[in-house]
């Protein structure tokens, strides 16, 4: 799902880091006061870091010219609030584009506010709305399968407008397929696909540390 460099315009990828770059400068200010707070936050948010980094390297591709994976935000935004999960992530996403060329460098301000901002936002709440009414598994499931489809949606609408865009003699200058493509062939996957995977991999992380922290405290 990540979003190469050239796959976007110039202009797409400014406003876009101009969107991202008040976000990392607020996420960073709630993030230090969590690791203030707690002294083995910092342990913890870099572990979980890791664990995002390593399950977003596994990448398979779909129709449309991307691919999908899963990230691993709602864990972060459940266990360490949403603005942390933000950051973890952009930061990640920025090793990967600098480090493996996964993703792009330029790209970096759109890709963190799909799968950093809107993902980790969307599982938070999600959860924070079900996490009282209904099972806590069901929740967790829901909070991850929600916040990547989400994700999706937002990488879907970037990549789909480029067409509608930047046209020059009737051809695309950057991503030629248009929301028609884009919409089935990448939110369709992460709904059917990745997103179940997403949602099995939240309950499954959330539910280990729980018991972990259970039997610690026992």
């Amino acid at each position: 799902m990540h979003i190469p460099d050239g796959f976007i315009s110039p202009s797409t990828s400014i406003t876009a880091l101009a969107l991202a770059a008040p976000l990392w400068w607020y996420g960073m200010k709630k993030a230090k006061e969590l690791l203030d707070s707690h002294e083995d936050a910092v342990t913890f948010l870099s572990s979980m870091a890791a664990f995002s980094f390593l399950i977003m390297m596994i990448n398979i591709p779909i129709p449309g010219g991307t691919s999908g994976h899963a990230i691993g935000m709602a864990v972060l935004a459940i266990l360490l609030g949403p603005w942390a999960a933000f950051i973890a992530i952009s930061a990640v996403l920025f090793f990967q584009a600098v480090l493996f060329g996964d993703g792009g460098i330029l790209a970096l301000g759109a890709n963190s506010l799909a799968m950093g901002f809107v993902g980790s936002f969307g599982s938070y709440y999600f959860y924070r709305l079900l996490h009282n009414r209904t099972s806590q598994s069901l929740a967790l499931f829901v909070a991850g399968y929600g916040g990547m489809v989400l994700a999706s949606v937002a990488i879907a609408l970037i990549l789909g407008i480029q067409p509608m865009l930047f046209m020059e003699d009737g051809k695309a200058l950057y991503f030629p397929f248009g929301l028609d493509v884009t919409i089935p062939a990448v939110v369709g996957s992460h709904m059917l696909i990745f997103g179940v995977i997403e949602g099995f991999v939240t309950v499954a992380v959330v539910r280990f540390f729980e018991k972990i922290k259970r039997v610690a405290s026992a």
